[in-house]
């Protein structure tokens, strides 16, 4: 799984680096290589870009075959099963040394989710005595930066020096966040990326998916506002350029030369092209995500 997650997470970032593809757009492609990681069987397809690898390694097992022209499987990539159900190894060797990987694969990923677990309570409780100013927006002492803080039940949070600020275009990123529920998919990623913790592609990945996310906020506040105030959002977005924490969404994260660079190059989509940008999503999903017939 983590192999083809790996391959199929590179495809995507082939895809992520074509200028003429919003990031709003583009940010979707990042399920494919995630999905790879936690879903362990595909539909067959050939089509799929496993159906051109498995010419030279990889093996599709079926799973289940409700019907003739449709079959569940999941894909080999080390080839060194016997059998699949249940699995034994061609050499007894293997059988000791995927045992051994095991148990220390899931005491590590184990460890990697606790911490991520008190890293967040920890943010939780930090901002528990922030001050309410309206709404669903709060003023603390303790943070840094604006930031979409819970998951739940989502707050904005700003630090207290903001009280005087103008806060406008903050508050329009930070509820865009929270309109999206960008907060549950980066917890998401995150846990994702602590049980492949193995493999170092799903720290990159979720690198870039983290920056996509940004700056896929930005181009969606963005494209309902004009250029002057476009021009202060920009503005705003270099003043509090500070990180927020890991689980939050926060208006200044992610790299500010990317997001600035993306606001100032932003066109809005026309029909064609967004129909377009959504039949190419469609045949990248289909591509990467089924299996070799």
């Amino acid at each position: 799984m983590s192999i083809t997650a790996s391959i199929t997470g590179l495809v995507v970032m082939l895809i992520r680096s074509i200028k003429l593809i919003p990031k709003r757009i583009a940010v979707f492609l990042w399920a494919i290589p995630f999905l790879r990681m936690l879903v362990p069987f595909g539909v067959n397809s050939q089509y799929s870009l496993m159906s051109m690898i498995s010419r030279f390694t990889t093996k599709s097992v079926t799973v289940y075959q409700p019907a003739k022209d449709v079959v569940f499987s999941i894909t080999n990539c080390v080839m060194a099963a016997d059998t699949y159900f249940p699995v034994t190894y061609r050499v007894g060797l293997l059988e000791k040394v995927f045992g051994i990987a095991s148990v220390i694969w899931i005491c590590i990923s184990v460890t990697i989710l606790l911490i991520l677990t008190v890293c967040y309570f920890t943010v939780i409780r930090d901002i528990r005595d922030a001050v309410l100013l309206h709404g669903n927006i709060y003023l603390s002492e303790k943070v840094s930066a604006p930031a979409v803080y819970g998951i739940a039940k989502p707050k904005i949070v700003l630090p207290a020096s903001y009280r005087d600020r103008d806060i406008d275009m903050i508050i329009l990123h930070e509820n865009a966040h929270i309109k999206s529920r960008d907060n549950l998919l980066r917890l998401l990623a995150f846990i994702t990326a602590a049980v492949h913790w193995f493999n170092p592609f799903s720290w990159v990945f979720l690198k870039f998916f983290l920056s996509d996310l940004e700056m896929s906020c930005d181009e969606r506040v963005i494209s309902k506002l004009d250029g002057e105030h476009r021009k202060k959002y920009a503005l705003t977005l270099i003043e509090s350029r500070k990180a927020a924490a890991v689980f939050s969404s926060g208006f200044g994260g992610a790299k500010l030369t990317g997001r600035i660079r993306n606001i100032l190059s932003f066109k809005k989509l026309t029909v064609f092209s967004l129909i377009s940008f959504i039949i190419l999503i469609v045949a990248v999903f289909f591509t990467l995500l089924t299996n070799a017939s």
